[in-house]
């Protein structure tokens, strides 16, 4: 297995796969944020978006779109940073399923700064917040869907994007094998995990899709744990810290 992790894999993950859902899917987005707990998931999302925020100007409001969010839960850590700012944050989470806005309804049902949306990231309303994010989402799509979805994330941003995936790596896929099976039976935790690794990306990836996305202003760095966080701006971002 670990030479396949040579280049990203291809093979759909269960939760592609609309026609299934149910209660099964409900479970695994349980057991996924146990998971993400477990790995720190939330950490590159929040560094990113706090460096957009400080190098905007640290303003007093701010809003962000979470896409392929799941239940959201990666957001909890971007609240309490708002909190401790003193920033007026309004989070918008997106997902295609009705299985994850109903989920994270649920899991935000006493939280008035979070919305949720359900929509297809390919149709992301223009300009709809300041920092769009996706963390654990772009793995899902193959080399030549990437620019339509990068793209509808720059189109929705008013500042810029923050993308936190996976590195592709035998360290973290063997992390993964194990621990899923370790907290969970479910048929999406055991398949999915391992292979959101195997679909993840390394520094050569990121540097040929900023190649031939054409985004100089595309940045990308490695972050514990066995993530990359990627931060895409806006030309007008230094001029809205300005303004």
């Amino acid at each position: 297995m670990f030479r396949r992790l040579k280049e990203r894999a291809t093979e759909p993950e269960l939760m592609d796969d609309f026609t299934m859902g149910g209660a099964e899917l409900r479970e695994a987005l349980h057991h996924l944020r146990r998971l993400n707990r477990i790995f720190g998931a939330a950490s590159p999302t929040l560094h990113g978006v706090r460096r957009i925020w400080t190098e905007a100007g640290k303003p007093s409001t701010f809003s962000i779109l979470d896409i392929g969010s799941g239940s959201g839960d990666v957001n909890r850590r971007i609240l309490k940073w708002a909190d401790m700012q003193g920033v007026d944050v309004r989070i918008t989470l997106v997902d295609i399923t009705e299985e994850a806005c109903d989920e994270a309804r649920l899991y935000y049902h006493n939280e008035p700064r979070i919305q949720v949306m359900r929509c297809d990231a390919l149709e992301l309303p223009e300009c709809s917040a300041d920092v769009v994010t996706g963390t654990q989402f772009i793995h899902h799509f193959h080399e030549h869907e990437l620019r339509d979805v990068m793209a509808s994330m720059m189109k929705a941003s008013r500042l810029g994007v923050v993308i936190n995936d996976i590195h592709r790596h035998w360290i973290p896929y063997t992390a993964v094998w194990i621990t899923t099976r370790l907290v969970s039976t479910n048929r999406y935790i055991v398949n999915d995990g391992p292979l959101s690794v195997a679909k993840g990306f390394r520094a050569k990836d990121w540097q040929l899709i900023r190649q031939s996305l054409q985004m100089p202003e595309m940045s990308y760095s490695w972050r514990p744990l066995f993530r990359y966080l990627v931060v895409i701006r806006h030309n007008n971002l230094h001029s809205e810290a300005r303004s």
